[in-house]
């Protein structure tokens, strides 16, 4: 899927639940909304596994240790799973649910990021005299 379709299917899909709201039809119109993000975000898994290919050659041909590349990238998978999240409770009008997912992507983005903060501050203590 290029971003002619994606953009496409975003627009035909939105006018479709403005359609639906009209009629009361918000049940409908939500499941249509999250349907339509899953497709797009299942359209993107080729596009994210060639990110995450030239991220790992990147990162063998500079010598970084993988343990580094994998958290980063699971912090970004975090990142993106929760905002999704948070977006189709937004959309379904449970803003405070959606406040609480971002909380929790955040303090697992936190947790994962500890060994990468500890390893730059030991570098940072042993420069140091």
């Amino acid at each position: 899927m290029n971003i002619v379709q994606i953009v496409a299917l975003g627009l035909l899909t939105t006018i479709i639940i403005v359609l639906l709201k009209q009629n009361n039809a918000n049940t409908y119109a939500l499941l249509l909304s999250t349907t339509a993000g899953v497709i797009i975000f299942v359209a993107m898994i080729n596009k994210i596994g060639y990110v995450i290919q030239v991220f790992n050659d990147l990162a063998r041909r500079a010598n970084v240790n993988q343990f580094y590349l994998g958290t980063i990238l699971k912090i970004v998978g975090i990142a993106y799973i929760a905002e999704f999240g948070a977006q189709v409770c937004k959309d379904a009008g449970e803003s405070s649910i959606a406040g609480r997912i971002e909380l929790a992507g955040k303090i697992f983005i936190m947790v994962l990021a500890m060994p990468i903060v500890a390893a730059v501050l030991e570098s940072i203590i042993r420069l140091l005299p």
